[in-house]
């Protein structure tokens, strides 16, 4: 598929990786390096495997899906993102990885769409705070869901972008909703991929007492608080875990099927298997009023979860379509908590990237797939 022509415009401030190339004194010349070439982009999957489980490993390499990765300075700190891809629209395709995530956890859904003719544009894939190669504020004092939601914003504006089609994983879904909440005229649309939200808020309130309700999240939440008490113990303790090869079974809980996934996606959660990041983030979720925010949602939501998602539950599906009249939510079969790696192909179909999002009532979409 041959893309938009690419629109320059200048953006504020931001530090593109890039070669530095060192030339010599006037009476020394030196020869400068023959520029390094981009790699070439995965080839696409057949399709018999895009419609199987987990078709594609991570891709860390943000050439081969016509990124840059830049530096960004904002008001409220420090962001590396991706992004690229550019159009002559004015709307961006925000993405916001999930907690003990980065941004490479969408690379399996770029790479769905890429295969498909379902490629998307106008993409901003950040590194939120504290996760990936983005540094955690030195000042935690300041933040919350809607800090965070504002540091989006922020920095899609310093790219050039008025609007915005967001879609969030697990915590970048929490993210996403009070970003169309506190932007309702700048979010055109909202995309939930196993977004948190009422049981895990009520779990991190009352963790003993929710137990039975959510015991995969409260046994995490209370082992991240254990392991960023320790620090470094803790940390070492996660490698210890890879090098023995017992983080596949540690992450089970997550996947429908865990053997079939790609060992670089197990690799990634081990490396941003970060505690302090974890219990602040539970944090905020726990000090969020998730029903009088979401009530100001005027664009349209489309949520989707694995159908076994150990950290989203049916009462949670009926929360959220009473808290957001524009809601519609569907489920995954044979996916559990990272449906845009386990099952990606149907993600992009279920969130409707290839049409324009129409709001629907949220009466009786409940369950529909």
């Amino acid at each position: 598929m041959t893309r938009p022509a690419i629109r320059n415009r200048s953006t504020q401030p931001i530090i593109q990786d890039r070669a530095v190339t060192s030339v010599g004194e006037p009476d020394s010349p030196k020869p400068i390096p023959a520029p390094v070439p981009t790699p070439p982009r995965p080839k696409p999957a057949p399709p018999a495997t895009m419609l199987g489980y987990s078709p594609f490993p991570l891709d860390a390499d943000a050439r081969h899906f016509g990124l840059t990765t830049s530096t960004m300075r904002l008001t409220g700190g420090t962001v590396r993102v991706r992004h690229g891809r550019r159009t002559v629209s004015t709307t961006a395709t925000i993405l916001l990885h999930g907690a003990a995530g980065s941004w490479t956890t969408w690379t399996p859904l770029l790479q769905a769409g890429d295969a498909t003719a379902r490629d998307l544009t106008d993409l901003i894939i950040p590194d939120l705070p504290g996760w990936g190669d983005s540094p955690a504020p030195a000042d935690e004092s300041p933040l919350g869901v809607e800090w965070m939601a504002e540091l989006v914003a922020d920095l899609a504006r310093s790219l050039g972008y008025a609007q915005w089609n967001v879609v969030g994983h697990s915590m970048g879904g929490f993210i996403a909703l009070q970003l169309a909440a506190s932007e309702t005229r700048a979010t055109a649309s909202v995309g939930l991929v196993s977004a948190t939200s009422f049981s895990i808020i009520d779990s991190v309130r009352q963790p003993i007492r929710r137990f039975s309700v959510m015991p995969a999240f409260t046994a995490l939440l209370l082992t991240m608080r254990m392991l960023r008490v320790t620090g470094l113990i803790g940390r070492g303790l996660v490698r210890a875990a890879s090098g023995l090869g017992l983080l596949r079974g540690l992450v089970a809980p997550l996947f429908s099927q865990p053997r079939a996934i790609d060992a670089t996606v197990v690799a990634a959660l081990g490396t941003e298997v970060r505690p302090a990041a974890f219990v602040l983030a539970a944090a905020q979720a726990g000090t969020y009023d998730a029903a009088a925010s979401w009530a100001r949602i005027r664009c349209p939501v489309r949520s989707v979860h694995g159908e076994r998602d150990v950290f989203v539950t049916a009462a949670d599906d009926e929360r959220m379509l009473a808290a957001i009249s524009t809601c519609r939510i569907s489920t995954i079969p044979g996916a559990g908590h990272f449906s845009q790696i386990e099952r990606p192909l149907e993600v992009l179909i279920q969130l409707e990237f290839a049409a324009p999002l129409p709001i629907v009532s949220a009466a009786h979409v409940l369950g529909t797939c």
